[in-house]
């Protein structure tokens, strides 16, 4: 008689939430995965984290997590995020979004959180298109690109987000893509850890629209091959000319230092006194 197992994995799902509402192939689902890979090699206390998500698919990631999960209006995970950690300090925030809810709409509270060092965790993932809402242009969705939007191409220049954030003030920042689960796992655990703002960028498959609309295929095996093809490690990177690094995507951790963190701009306590 054949024996039924359980995923080790399964007690961080809320029950009642599977089979999740990711398309066949997305990404999103992977990064689910290797979250809790990352929580469950940390031995995180899941009753001591909070997960966010605004809108869009990537959003959709802390519905499923047995966790308390705050899951609201577009581009304010992070003013969320600011709110519940200078409230309780010692709870773990952990923010999922993609790149329109966190860089476009989402891109002012991106900037100043990443400014102040704000103690949290942001895990973006990159589709490089708003893909809930059918495809439109994003962000960071590169230049001549076909979307929705752009039927002629994309003539926007887009966010390197690393860039941004390292640049905004962000102390640990990495990027990888779904098809390198053992350093996205690690940076994700680095991330967990870290004192300050960290920056988790996953680059991933969309094969339901950025698929079909920028490389004419809803595959997604041909659109991770897409990706990973663009990829190239940050040490092989340093090596080449910008020319040579045009349309690349470059893998790896761009930060990772300490300084003070952001707890408010007064305290509570000299208030009282």
């Amino acid at each position: 008689m054949m024996q039924q197992k359980t995923n080790p994995l399964r007690k961080y799902i809320r029950n009642g939430r599977l089979p999740h509402f990711f398309c066949p192939g997305c990404g999103c689902g992977q990064v689910l995965n290797y979250f809790l890979k990352a929580v469950d090699d940390l031995q995180l206390d899941f009753k001591k984290i909070i997960t966010i998500g605004g809108v869009g698919c990537t959003a959709r990631i802390p519905i499923y997590l047995n966790t308390d999960s705050l899951h609201g209006v577009h581009g304010r995970t992070l003013a969320w995020a600011t709110g519940i950690k200078l409230y309780k300090s010692d709870l773990k925030v952990v923010i999922f979004a993609g790149d329109g809810d966190l860089v476009s709409i989402g891109g002012n509270h991106f900037l100043h959180a990443a400014r102040r060092n704000l103690d949290v965790t942001v895990i973006l993932v990159n589709n490089f298109n708003f893909a809930m809402t059918g495809g439109q242009v994003a962000p960071t969705t590169l230049l001549n690109t076909v979307t929705m939007t752009t039927p002629f191409g994309s003539k926007e220049n887009p966010f390197d987000v690393c860039e941004l954030a390292v640049c905004a003030g962000a102390t640990y920042v990495s990027r990888w893509n779904t098809a390198r689960p053992i350093q996205t796992i690690t940076s994700i655990k680095k991330a967990l850890q870290h004192p300050g703002f960290s920056l988790v960028e996953i680059l991933s498959q969309c094969p339901t629209n950025f698929g079909r609309y920028a490389l004419r295929t809803g595959n997604p095996e041909k659109v991770l091959e897409w990706i990973d093809n663009k990829s190239i490690l940050k040490i092989k990177a340093e090596k080449l000319s910008k020319d040579e690094l045009k349309n690349k995507f470059i893998l790896g951790e761009f930060i990772n230092k300490k300084r003070p963190i952001f707890q408010g701009t007064t305290l509570l306590k000299e208030e009282s006194n």
